[in-house]
């Protein structure tokens, strides 16, 4: 870094530092040049790290073979279609139809409806409840250079964790209705009974009832489309291939967010070493350290998918399917 880029960071520092505690609450005495962005929770902690180049594989449309013409003959093209011949003409005859019977049923009040009424007191209980004293507050907190960071300088890897300073309450006891007295009606149906009897649905009657005409079918050969001469277009055929260009320049040091120091434990470097040899990239023994074998295989990773290197970021972590 040239004395001229510290000197100008040096002056940015202190509108960083008090426009930021404006925003996010307490912030400690910090030694670098910018803040991490606002996060969504406590306990989040941030390092910058570099991005690599980004590219991306697209698909082009080579020519393979010019568009050309034919001269195709079609020949005439049949078919059978079949006809309908009358046979019988149509006709009518009277059919007698039966009277048709059902059975109903009537309803037959034996009970009047009635409707009691009762009433019913409120109901109460006892209740704690938590009464705010003083309100939580967020601060910014420096930690020391997390061990998952790679480089060796101090200042390539900046660590923030935003952490909470929990709110302060009181108990207070009250007496609560939980149930309000009432009126209860009940209302008791009145009661019927069921009388049957058969009556006529429909009487006796006579239909006309019509006899279709009769037909037969027969079939014959036609000509669909007579047999022509064209000339046909055989469009180009083309091939593809894959060419290789940059989505994103690489170079750019930005906040990531990272695995804190207390969540960054064998466990999760175990899961980082099977995730990693799962996916081709050889880590070393499933052992939980991060040692010089995983680290270069989590950077190729890191690189090969256009992922920040040089920490357990979350981007990372999320890449790799891994809880986190």
């Amino acid at each position: 870094m040239t004395k001229l880029s510290t000197y100008i960071k040096t002056l940015a520092v202190g509108a960083a530092f008090f426009s930021m505690q404006a925003s996010f609450g307490q912030v400690d005495n910090l030694p670098f040049n910018d803040l991490p962005p606002q996060p969504t929770q406590y306990g989040e902690c941030y390092a910058k790290c570099k991005i690599p180049d980004q590219f991306e594989t697209t698909d082009v449309q080579v020519l393979v073979k010019e568009q050309s013409s034919k001269t195709v003959t079609t020949p005439a093209r049949y078919e059978t279609v079949t006809e309908q011949v009358l046979v019988k003409e149509a006709s009518t005859k009277l059919v007698p139809v039966p009277a048709e019977y059902e059975t109903i049923s009537d309803q037959v009040l034996v009970q009047e409806a009635q409707v009691k009424t009762r009433e019913i007191p409120p109901k109460y209980k006892t209740v704690q409840e938590k009464v705010l004293v003083s309100a939580g507050y967020g601060k910014w907190t420096r930690k020391k250079k997390a061990p998952q960071c790679f480089s060796q300088n101090p200042e390539d890897c900046y660590v923030m964790c935003w952490e909470e300073v929990p709110a302060k309450y009181r108990t207070e006891t009250r007496r609560v209705v939980v149930e309000e007295g009432r009126t209860e009606t009940n209302e008791i149906p009145a009661k019927y009974k069921t009388v049957s009897k058969r009556v006529v649905r429909t009487p006796a009657t006579v239909k006309e009832v019509t006899i279709p005409a009769e037909y037969k079918t027969i079939s014959k050969k036609v000509v669909v489309e007579p047999a022509r001469t064209e000339t046909v277009v055989v469009p180009a055929e083309y091939k593809s291939v894959s060419e290789k260009r940059l989505v994103r320049q690489g170079g750019y040091t930005r906040w990531v967010q990272i695995l804190c120091e207390k969540d960054t434990n064998s466990g999760v470097i175990r899961q980082v070493q099977r995730a990693l040899k799962d996916r081709g990239y050889e880590p070393g023994p499933i052992d939980g350290i991060l040692g010089s074998q995983t680290r270069n295989a989590l950077e190729k990773y890191q690189g090969d998918n256009g992922l920040p290197i040089g920490n357990l970021n979350t981007e990372t972590l999320r890449s790799l399917n891994l809880n986190y």
